[in-house]
């Protein structure tokens, strides 16, 4: 520890953090446990921030690692084709959901974001509708930490700091109640701004069916469907932020899928490669790709204008397949409704816990209310603690407690897992 606090500077965490704390110090990761440096053990309740689909250390991916270093490690991807990034592409557009036929390969959420942001946006400029600048987002969104990323969030407080460096955004108002009729109301108002809006709109931006840094805030499939059908109206673009939601999160591949909706641009990390690598993917429908195309000769710099060292990088690609082949041959997918229910089940029990609000749960995730600090509460550090003396490992968001276990947890695990959430969820409530 002293080398960390002498020189590590950890995302989201003040210095005195750092300096007062007894951090977890991970040392081994196998399945749903990580191990400390003195050797205990404890289970992984948030797939470390959602990533590890498939738990830690899956031998396949493990092997798939080492085969494609042993043949190719890196090579830019601005001049070359690799064959395992083309493969790749190949797969994922064959999970996509309808319609989405071109992949632009980066290296976390974030950038997938801006990918998708910029494609919406040079689409527009240079296919007659220069005024289209904008993106609606959603009250209460976080799509990543870089500036693009950051200006179209909604998360109030959170990126204010940086407020000078961000665009200009138009934000949709957050719902009075955070039912079913808030929601409907909220997407009145929702579709009245695409309408009203549509001529500066480049695209609407949404984390579909479940916000995840806002507290793991659901909301009703017919709110995408509907705005599905606004931007499609109007001639617009959706932006499907599948990073966290992806790869089966919510019980279906896509949580676009839950509500029968195909974007036009579409978002996907974090399962991606099941937490093996920094990898990410932005998908594109067949009329974005060719608006990048030069109509009747050569027009300017009608190229994609964007890209990173690592696009496509070789490693990451060759893990991604992988994990596409374990989805395939473990049925993951078919596994989780027997594991989503447990969740389910739990959480429905800690709704008689007096100081517990607002139990939710879909798929592999599950939530309560400890508080109406949202975010910013502070319960968190006294529920961390409590976890932590209980074998498992949580970082809540605030007053907001939350699981997300690995989509392949054996149910052993995930029955010592849910006891533990839930006995330290009791602990901090009362």
């Amino acid at each position: 520890m002293a080398a960390a606090r002498a020189h590590l500077w950890p995302p989201y965490t003040a210095p005195e953090v750092l300096d007062g704390a007894d951090p977890l110090v991970v040392t081994h990761a196998d399945g749903a446990w990580l191990t400390d440096a003195d050797g205990r053990r404890y289970l992984d309740g948030i797939s470390s921030w959602w990533a590890a689909t498939l738990g830690h250390g899956h031998p396949r991916l493990r092997a798939a690692l080492a085969d494609q270093a042993s043949r190719l490690i890196h090579v830019g991807a601005g001049g070359t084709i690799t064959p395992v990034a083309a493969a790749l592409a190949a797969e994922l557009v064959a999970v996509a959901p309808a319609g989405l036929t071109r992949v632009h390969f980066s290296d976390d959420g974030s950038t997938a974001v801006e990918a998708a942001l910029k494609i919406a946006f040079q689409y527009w400029q240079q296919n007659g509708r220069p005024r289209r600048q904008r993106f609606l987002t959603l009250a209460a969104a976080y799509h990543g930490d870089t500036l693009g990323a950051a200006s179209v969030a909604g998360l109030g407080g959170f990126f204010d700091t940086f407020a000078p460096l961000l665009f200009e955004v138009v934000h949709a108002p957050a719902p009075g109640r955070d039912d079913a009729h808030g929601w409907a109301e909220v997407t009145d108002q929702l579709e009245r701004l695409i309408h009203e809006r549509a001529g500066e709109l480049a695209g609407v931006i949404v984390e579909p069916m479940v916000q995840g840094a806002a507290g793991m805030r659901l909301y009703p499939a017919d709110v995408l469907r509907r705005v599905r059908a606004a931007t499609t109206a109007v001639d617009t673009f959706l932006i499907a932020d599948e990073v966290f939601t992806g790869y089966g999160r919510t019980g279906a591949m896509w949580a676009c899928d839950l509500a029968g909706v195909a974007p036009d641009l579409m978002c996907t990390a974090k399962g991606f490669t099941a937490g093996t690598v920094p990898m990410a993917a932005t998908l594109a429908t067949a009329r974005i790709y060719d608006g990048f195309r030069a109509a009747g000769g050569p027009v300017g710099p009608r190229a994609l204008l964007h890209g990173h060292t690592f696009c496509g990088f070789p490693l990451g690609a060759a893990v991604a397949r992988e994990v596409l082949s374990i989805y395939r041959d473990e049925a993951v997918l078919a596994g989780i409704p027997a594991r989503a229910e447990r969740i389910a089940s739990a959480i429905t029990h800690l709704a008689g816990v007096p100081g517990v609000r607002r139990p939710r749960a879909l798929g592999m995730i599950g939530a309560v209310d400890l508080g109406d600090g949202g975010y910013h509460g502070a319960r968190g550090p006294a529920l961390r603690e409590a976890a932590r003396r209980r074998g498992l490992y949580l970082r809540p968001l605030g007053d907001v407690a939350y699981l997300c276990p690995p989509l392949t947890i054996p149910l052993p695990d995930l029955t010592t897992m849910l006891a533990a959430f839930v006995d330290a969820v009791t602990e901090v409530a009362s």
